[in-house]
């Protein structure tokens, strides 16, 4: 037992710690970079291409892409159970088969494995007093600070919130530039020639040698700025023009696509991301230790400061969890002691606590376990579990022991009597869960933690109360009766009292069996209705003090102008009481090229500081800055809802897809409209992202031909001038012992508006140094186009995501979604919608649930046959699981409780710990009778015996799960469900099995085989 106990504690301090399981997503993501290509550039010319390569490796579940200007991603997600870097590799090798087939200007795809768990578990903010260069700060952050924090051990990555990349920015004058006859060609094939550093060999001499190098790189701005532009139009220019004549040249950051601020101050995020199976809590206390070491050797005006710390909310839950756990413990001694009347009987039971509960660690540290919400969650319901084998082997030895038996023999005969239902009660416990192991998908890897957990502290508690308890007792056994107290007297008492009562009741309800079952079957189906009143959900809301605000502009808002929408939303979460703080994120929406869309992480006081709740807050901000916000729409997300599935972990999310796309964009504004007056559904928002002004040069061929202009010199220059240009790896500008990018474009006010383009000019092939503007060869249009293209399966789509409104049903709104879809769409025209995300995780987790549910019964029959070596005596013990159903249901209709994942954890234990009670009755109904009792007078001497250790049970599970039920902490959404349903199910259950399985056993003895009986009487004999 202490060996147990000990390298249990050693077990437990070395897991790790989570709020959720790990699990691994074999998700794969593709980044593909190809600059300033049009959206439906990059579809047809990038993504359709490498989509088409990767749709036929094997495991691949889904394909889906986003496209917008300049850059694209393709997420592959393979099935669950799919090796992840084998699914790396195949990604690689297919798409290096199509390298050939891709555009020679784009940077090479970039395949990374992405799991929706390597989130940042909290992030570090870099801020930078008013006047220091953002440059420098990108620098600092990225070079400096990002690398100490990765040094920290349980740190896996660290991710780059509002990270702009610092650049070399070269500015072109347009009208420097063609007073000199010159274009942005020139400028580029000048910097190119004379901005390297060439490999250059060494001196070898007989007794030394030399490393020589040719320094050609400049170092500093206005050295850059000495660089001469030796050609014109490939042609000598035999008056050398310095750069600086020409061009503004300073060290700045690339084009300004996302902002990055903290409570309103411009801020570098850094994202501590989690080593797997690390402990999150104490990676988190690191952070915190490292941060205060590296404030005294910040550079001056530099800042840092945690913030957005997941891990206090995973910490508050699992100290909650632990002191529930105690708790726990707490009450169940309590009720054992009131039964057993004797403190060294109750502490002979409790024994049994720290043997299953903390021994159960040695198998979760070696399962490679966390302690997560599954796992403490499974041990605090566990707690009033294992007591149950011990409590039934103390009071059937206490009992022969007042017969008048020495220890030793009471200990032997008593325990022998009892080992038959203690091993039946225990294997059927595990065996619910067998079906639980191998569910699959995400919840069925969480479950598999859950019934593992509680399955190893039941088989311990079993190994304990066969071995050690009756080892215990025939040393140091003392019966209550042998100095009676005040408590063991009345408990006595009332015991006897219930035991004739309840004997006198059991004569009454097997005169009337027929009655009394049919009775119990009419509350059993009346509870049944209670299913459709219950809401349905996959997990509870839970209150983290922490949300998402989404704000989103008009398509074609600069980033400027969305920055200013967002600043009036900061300035309005400042006047808000409940809130503490908040980091703003906008541009490169999604990892895309979107820069009117932005999110808002708003912390929130402790729940205890604060009068209205998560929900509420969510509430009131949508509401307040919808009407506050002109050209902003505003949409919110609860994060406690992510985690279930490899997408954005909305509880509503479907995909609209078929053959046209102006048609789906129709139906899908209609479709939104429709839900939207449903009132079961709030926060709808899409990837959907049309009319992006788009300014189209469409060649005039015959005026461009007159004038020996080509449209690959005129692409050329419109892309520098217009959109910018990098140059390769091998030209580019140290800082720093680093090197960055060298940007060229003209200036900011050289293309500012679309008329700017017809004044880009190009040099004509025809020898001279005619420069040719582009509105003389060319019509320039402006017109609209997509901003951001969305495919699901290599096919256009439309991905939609949601909330559910308060107190509404998630099953009854996705049961409205596919109710709108079928009024809107049309039949056989190819038009659908796809369920996905945590709507599909939801689905499948009832399904396989409500499955493995049923399996579980089913293996629970095989085994209680294979036990009591019967076909009827199992269907009698199971009479026991319709009643904890209703009991459950009851309960949480009563306590307004939904019917979640969580709550279901609850039913399933329930299929185990109920048929106890069953089995007690039965199998010493079964030696009753092997004594030669006919069936109804073997009830009449058994059920009364097995009275006391049935409440002692069952008053002892539910008192382990009160804690639960009553939390107020961290976590208590997902806690109270569960216990609520094991509450009710064990009372009602309790409660009917004590009349309902006498009477099923006395009408099924009658068909019972003489030779089986037979049997049974040998064996107990």
């Amino acid at each position: 037992m202490f060996g147990l106990i000990i390298f249990g504690a050693i077990s437990f301090g070395r897991m790790g710690i989570s709020q959720m399981p790990d699990v691994d997503f074999p998700v794969v993501n593709i980044a593909l970079r190809f600059d300033n290509a049009a959206p439906e550039v990059m579809e047809t010319n990038v993504v359709d291409i490498i989509e088409d390569a990767v749709m036929g490796i094997e495991g691949l579940k889904t394909v889906s892409s986003t496209a917008s200007q300049g850059i694209a991603n393709i997420t592959c997600e393979f099935n669950l159970n799919h090796n992840i870097d084998i699914a790396l590799q195949e990604v690689v090798n297919r798409i290096d088969q199509v390298n050939n087939k891709l555009p020679t200007a784009m940077y090479p795809p970039v395949v990374t494995k992405t799991n929706p768990e390597d989130l940042p578990i909290m992030w570090v903010m870099v801020t930078a007093d008013e006047g220091t260069p953002l440059y420098q700060q990108m620098i600092y952050a990225r070079n400096t600070l990002k690398d100490q924090l990765s040094t920290i051990s349980g740190v896996g990555d660290i991710a780059l919130g509002g990270y702009v990349d610092p650049n070399l920015r070269v500015w072109i004058d347009r009208d420097k530039l063609y007073k000199f006859d010159l274009t942005s060609s020139d400028i580029m094939s000048s910097i190119q020639a004379e901005q390297l550093e060439q490999p250059a060999g060494r001196i070898e001499a007989p007794k030394s040698e030399m490393n020589v190098r040719v320094l050609g790189e400049a170092k500093s701005t206005p050295d850059f700025g000495k660089i001469h532009i030796n050609t014109r139009g490939g042609s000598p220019n035999y008056n050398p023009i310095p750069l600086s004549n020409v061009v503004k040249i300073n060290e700045d950051i690339s084009d300004l696509r996302a902002i990055s601020r903290y409570n309103g101050l411009t801020a570098v995020g850094l994202g501590i991301v989690k080593q797997h199976g690390s402990n999150a809590v104490e990676v988190s206390k690191l952070v915190y230790q490292k941060v205060e070491q590296l404030r005294p050797t910040l550079l001056a005006g530099y800042h840092i400061d945690v913030r957005l710390d997941t891990t206090k909310y995973i910490r508050e839950s699992v100290n909650e969890l632990n002191m529930t756990l105690i708790y726990s413990a707490i009450l169940t001694s309590i009720v054992c002691f009131l039964f057993l009347g004797s403190w060294s009987s109750t502490f002979n039971v409790l024994l049994a606590i720290p043997t299953s509960i903390v021994g159960a660690f040695i198998a979760l540290y070696f399962f490679g376990f966390t302690l997560n919400t599954f796992t403490l969650l499974g041990l605090s319901l566990a707690i009033g579990i294992v007591v149950d084998d011990a409590i039934m082997m103390l009071e059937n030895i206490v009992r022969h022991y007042e017969m008048g038996k020495n220890r030793r023999v009471a200990a032997l005969e008593g325990s022998e009597e009892i080992t038959f239902a203690a091993i039946a009660t225990t294997i059927a416990i595990a065996a619910i869960f067998i079906p639980v192991i191998f569910m699959q998908g995400v919840v069925g890897k969480f479950f598999y933690q859950y019934g593992i957990t509680v399955t190893v502290a039941v088989l311990l508690s079993l190994l304990e109360a066969l071995t050690l308890t009756p080892m215990r007792c025939a040393r140091f056994l003392h019966s209550a009766h042998e100095h009676p107290g005040r408590i063991s007297k009345l408990m006595d008492t009332f015991m006897n009292w219930l035991s004739h009562l309840y004997l006198k009741s059991l004569h009454w309800a097997l005169a009337h069996r027929i009655t009394v079952v049919m009775i119990s079957l009419l509350i059993f189906g009346t509870s049944m209705m209670l299913l459709s009143q219950l809401r349905k959900e996959l997990i509870p809301s839970q209150d983290q003090s922490l949300f998402v605000l989404t704000v989103k502009t008009p398509v074609g808002t600069s980033i400027e102008s969305t920055d200013t929408v967002f600043k009036q939303a900061e300035a309005y979460l400042r006047s808000q009481p409940e809130v503490q703080d908040f980091y703003t994120t906008l541009g490169n929406y999604e990892s895309n090229n979107v820069v009117n869309v932005g999110n808002i992480y708003i912390i929130l006081k402790e729940a205890s500081k604060r009068k209205a709740s998560q929900r509420q807050m969510m509430d009131r901000v949508r509401t307040d800055l919808n009407r506050q916000l002109k050209n902003g729409s505003v949409f919110t997300q609860d994060l406690s809802l992510t985690g279930f599935s490899a997408s954005r972990g909305f509880p509503i999310e479907y995909t609209l897809e078929g053959p046209d796309w102006n048609t789906l964009i129709g139906y899908s504004e209609a479709m939104i409209k429709k839900l939207q007056t449903t009132g079961l559904i709030e926060d709808i928002n899409s990837d959907y992202q049309d009319g992006m002004p788009e300014v189209q040069v469409i060649p005039d061929r015959d005026k461009a031909a007159t004038r020996g202009v080509s449209v690959t010199t005129m692409g050329q220059e419109i892309e520098t001038m217009i959109g910018g240009q990098i140059f390769n790896a091998n030209t580019e500008y140290p800082i720093g012992g680093h090197r960055y990018y060298i940007r060229v474009r003209s200036q900011p006010s050289d293309h500012a508006e679309p008329s700017d383009v017809g004044k880009v000019r190009i040099r004509n092939n025809r020898g001279n140094t005619e420069l040719i503007p582009i509105s003389e060869t060319a019509n320039i249009t402006v017109t609209k186009g997509p901003q951001l293209i969305t495919r699901m399966n290599r096919a256009r789509a439309i991905p939609v995501f949601a909330n559910v409104a308060e107190g509404k049903s998630q099953q009854d709104a996705l049961e409205a979604v596919e109710k709108v879809a079928a009024e809107v769409l049309p039949k056989n025209k190819g038009y659908h919608i796809v369920v996905t995300g945590s709507a599909q995780a939801f689905r499948d987790a009832f399904s396989s649930l409500i499955f493995a549910l049923i399996l579980g019964v089913a293996v629970a029959y095989m085994v209680l046959a294979s036990q009591f070596n019967s076909f009827i005596h199992p269907v009698t013990v199971l009479m026991a699981l319709p009643f904890s159903l209703s009991g459950a249901l009851v309960a949480l209709y009563v306590c307004n409780q939904s019917l979640s994942l969580f709550s279901m954890i609850g039913l399933i234990l329930l299929m185990g710990i109920v048929k106890k009670n069953s089995i007690l009755l039965v199998d010493f109904t079964n030696q009753r009778r092997a004594l030669g009792s006919p069936p109804d007078q073997a009830l009449f001497e058994a059920c009364p015996v097995r009275l006391r250790p049935i409440l002692m049970t069952s008053v002892a599970t539910i008192a382990g799960a009160i804690p639960e039920a009553l939390n107020f902490g961290a976590g208590a959404e997902t806690r109270v469900p569960m216990a609520i349903s094991i509450i009710g199910g064990v009372a009602v259950s309790t409660l009917l099995t004590l009349y309902v399985v006498p009477c099923v056993y006395s009408l099924f003895s009658r068909f019972e085989n003489p030779e089986t009986e037979e049997l049974e009487e040998a064996v107990h004999a």
